[in-house]
Order: structure tokens, then sequence, then C-alpha cells
């Protein structure tokens, strides 16, 4: 690297100090002939520095006409890898300087003081690592980073990918979410064998049937009516029914120790919120239903 200095007034040998800093001269000007030291070499002349200097390359960028090249920071910088990830899962977090000239300096993860300001985060480690917990729909997070008196943020996005694993809710048989919905987080009236509404069906089954599970006049009903003017024939009326369940209706002799088959030549109509199912072969002296509710 060349670089030329312009200094006014004369360099003596001697050592100058100032209340900072002493400087003791490697060389003193040979007047006007070439000089050198183990850092430079100088073209000078007599009475002050002038000419060409040239200095071996260095680390850093030296500007021209400063003893020391100062900076000034003006906002810490966070980033994440990935920035979308699943519950459980875990993402890199990165910081940097951002300088008043607009270059930056890569800060280490353990340099920086992390910290969760909002969303599902189990926690982030010293060195960076954030980690989602586990949750029951999709979710935004937040963690802030501060260094030196600075601070940031990065947001984060936490994908449910498991719809029955969340805190006291998990692995019931009821999607969290509508658990949640309903009932809040982690309430014992939100189990499945609890019936909070009273309405003698558990939360499974409303759950399973498309119901309320707090309201006692959202239940599931079933009926066996008459055929008019056909003794063999019987209409198992049910409801609510849902486009998004599927309904099989069963039947049997015998209510309890017997065999149930499914009527598959049954007639099936709709009668608003209401299903009809009629049985053609309802001509045994006794004859018992049981309807299914599957939900996809």
């Amino acid at each position: 690297m060349t670089l030329v200095l312009i200094a006014g007034g004369t360099a003596d040998a001697g050592i100058r100090k100032s209340a900072s800093y002493a400087v003791a001269a490697e060389a003193a000007d040979a007047g006007g002939q070439r000089t050198a030291s183990a850092n430079y070499s100088n073209d000078g002349s007599v009475g002050g520095v002038a000419g060409v200097v040239t200095a071996a390359a260095s680390e850093g960028t030296v500007k021209n006409g400063y003893i020391g090249q100062l900076y000034e920071v003006t906002a810490l910088r966070l980033a994440a890898s990935p920035v979308v990830l699943e519950e459980g899962g875990v993402s890199q977090l990165r910081a940097w300087l951002l300088l008043d000239d607009d270059t930056r300096i890569d800060l280490a993860g353990s340099e920086v003081t992390w910290g969760v300001q909002a969303g599902p985060l189990a926690g982030v480690g010293a060195e960076g690592l954030a980690r989602a917990a586990r949750v029951y729909a999709d979710a935004a997070a937040t963690v802030v980073g501060s260094y030196g008196g600075n601070s940031g943020t990065v947001d984060l996005s936490i994908v449910n990918v498991s719809t029955d694993d969340f805190g006291t809710y998990a692995a019931d048989g009821i999607d969290d979410a509508w658990q949640v919905q309903y009932f809040g987080v982690s309430n014992p009236e939100g189990v499945p064998g609890a019936d909070p509404d009273y309405d003698g069906q558990t939360n499974l089954f409303e759950f399973t049937a498309g119901l309320v599970p707090v309201d006692g006049a959202s239940r599931f009903g079933c009926r066996v009516e008459e055929v008019a003017g056909d003794p063999t024939r019987k209409r198992i009326v049910f409801g609510p029914w849902f486009a998004n369940r599927t309904y099989r209706v069963f039947s049997s002799e015998v209510l309890v120790g017997g065999s149930w088959s499914e009527i598959a030549d049954g007639v099936v109509s709709d009668e608003g919120n209401e299903r009809v199912v009629v049985d053609v072969n309802a001509d045994a002296p006794a004859r018992f239903y049981r309807v299914q509710i599957l939900k996809p």
C-alpha cells in the first residue's frame, strides 16, 4: 500500500509527548535522502516530513490524515436461520453492530444477551440458539438481544405440526386448538371425559360430533319412528349432521351380546339439520339401532 503524507513543521528525532501519548521517532530525517525503519521507508526533505511513504500492508483500513480510526455504533441488528420453524425445533440467531459508515462488526452469539420478548419459545441458549415450544396453532414469537447498551429484535414463526401434543391436552384424542378455543389453556374441564355443560355427552363425543361443549342445547340426538302404512320399515332420525362427518347406522335384534350389522341398503335423506335413514328390513319382533360418527 502506498500513501502520501503531508505535514507541516519539522520532525526531529526526539520524543514527542502529550497528555495522552508519547511518540519516539524511529529515524531522523535524512536531509532529503532516503531513510527507513522496520515499518516504513521515507524519501524525505530537509526541514519537514514530506514525500512518499511506503508502509507494510495491514489488516486494518487506514484513513489518510488520522492517527486512529473511530466509529460510532448506530444499531444492533439480529437475524435468524430459519425464521420459520416447527414446534419443538431450533433456530440459530446471529447479531452484528451496524456502524455509522454502513459497515458492520459481527458478534459471536455468546457476546449477546438473549431473551424472549413474546411468543411460544422455550428459551434462547447462551450461544444464540432459540428453541420453539409446543403450540396448539401456528404462532409468532419475538427474540430480543442486547449488547453494549444497544438492543434489537428478530421475529420467528412457529408452525403447529401435531394437533394433539400441547400441554395437559396432549395425546388425549381431541385437537388442542378445539380445547383451547372452548376451555383455555390447561383447564381440567377440557379433558375428554368431562361434561361441563351437563348434557350427558362428553367432550370427546362432542368434539367428534361437531358440537359445542359448553352449550347444553348443543347435543346429538337420535330417535326411531314408524313408517305410516308399512310396519316392515323404520325411520332412524338423528342430528345435527355435518357435511364434514361420516355417519353409519347399525342394527341388531339383540341389545346385549348380539352382533351389529350396518344398514347398507337404507334410504337416506336430509331434513334440515337432521338426517333420516330408512331401514327397509325392520320386520323383526325387536330391533335396536346404533349411529356411528366418524370425524376425518
